[in-house]
């Protein structure tokens, strides 16, 4: 996709200027997005519109330092692009309803996106964003953060080098326990609404943390699901959305896979594995142990593979910061996403193309994330049959 250039091209090493949509008073994932934006020094935040309610927009920005803060985001998008020193990006991490329109807003004022999953709350706002994008010409990025691991860009590198032979059997799981009881009913900000379809879209776990697995299974495979069979089940009484998810998947290349996401799962935080098995070996990676990759190659001894050592490939090698034996996790993974982007966003400063190796989800990723809830929710209102995406 081409991309024009934007406003002070020649500046191209300064700090990229950015604004925020949510992200205040009781929001966990608008600091994640902030330590993110800052950990590599890329950005430098200076405007936002924190909440939709205007009194506590206002005093958010004022208690995190910003110096302009707004009372909505369409007043944001206006004044901050009729600024010389306005806003080039802006992160946008409200609940999923206002994700669409939020990021038409600021696309249309002629500044990039960087948005929180799932990407809307219908595939049909995430396909009508598309050819905004395409008009605007503006980047899109969408947050999967868990792309952004070391270990993860080295097992997509070893898989498309053939590390582990033809893809036979892929399986991922993301397992939670926080609403294994009606948190929601309790007032706690999160909950409310990531349980409310009004406000998070018809998919509740599936959207939440089902669409995470998928795209961690797309992105170190390299193949796409075809088709899917799927079990979406609410297990708390008086819940409005999933609570578990239960798919089989066909993949591309005739490979079989299985996904599992549940935020009923007593004794798991954020249990986030993917399992990759082909004709020559195998490997695993987990989440919660980011810095090790299991690689099982057929016939031989299992060998565990360690973050800042000599055997990472050079895609794992790209995104470390720190030597061996000091880890890296969540806020530096995430990091690594806002890093990628900076570097998109210098390149259209400067009118040029963006790097090879640059690699970021896109909104591209975002619509197949739409694709694959809309695909398992017509498929377990029809009791579990085979739906094409």
């Amino acid at each position: 996709m081409a991309i024009e250039a934007s406003r002070d091209a020649s500046a191209t090493g300064r700090r990229i200027r950015l604004g925020m949509v949510g992200g205040g008073e009781g929001a966990f994932i608008g600091a994640v997005h902030r330590i993110a934006a800052r950990l590599d020094d890329h950005y430098e935040l200076v405007a936002g519109a924190l909440s939709s309610e205007p009194g506590r927009a206002l005093r958010s920005a004022e208690v995190i330092g910003l110096p302009r803060g707004y009372s909505d985001y369409t007043t944001m998008a206006r004044e901050e692009a009729a600024r010389p020193d306005g806003i080039e990006a802006v992160a946008i991490v409200t609940p999923n309803d206002q994700h669409a329109p939020a990021a038409e807003a600021f696309l249309r004022a002629g500044i990039h996106v960087i948005c929180d999953k799932p990407v809307t709350t219908t595939l049909a706002e995430a396909q009508r964003l598309q050819a905004i994008v395409r008009e605007t010409k503006r980047l899109f990025a969408v947050t999967h953060n868990y792309t952004g691991y070391p270990m993860v860009r080295h097992a997509r590198q070893l898989v498309r080098e053939g590390g582990v032979g033809e893809i036979r059997v892929v399986q991922v799981e993301y397992a939670q326990d926080w609403l294994t009881e009606r948190l929601e009913a309790s007032g706690q900000k999160q909950a409310a609404w990531r349980t409310d379809p009004k406000r998070s879209g018809a998919g509740g776990c599936i959207g939440d943390i089902g669409t995470h697995a998928f795209n961690l299974l797309h992105y170190v495979t390299g193949l796409k699901t075809t088709e899917l069979a799927a079990e979406l089940s609410t297990f708390v009484a008086g819940r409005a959305v999933d609570d578990n998810v239960q798919i089989m998947l066909r993949l591309a290349n005739g490979a079989r896979g299985s996904l599992w996401a549940s935020q009923v799962a007593p004794g798991n935080e954020n249990g986030l594995r993917l399992r990759v098995y082909g004709s020559r070996g195998g490997l695993e990676w987990a989440q919660e142990h980011p810095n090790q990759l299991r690689h099982a190659p057929f016939g031989e001894a299992v060998r565990t593979v360690a973050r800042g050592t000599g055997a990472v490939l050079a895609d794992g090698q790209r995104v470390t910061r720190l030597p061996s034996g000091h880890p890296e996790g969540y806020l530096e993974a995430f990091a690594t996403i806002y890093a990628e982007i900076a570097q998109a966003i210098r390149a259209v400063r400067a009118g040029e193309a963006v790097p090879a190796g640059v690699d970021f989800p896109t909104l591209d990723d975002g619509i197949e994330g739409l694709a694959f809830i809309e695909a398992a929710l017509r498929s377990s209102a029809d009791g579990g049959r085979w739906v094409a995406l």
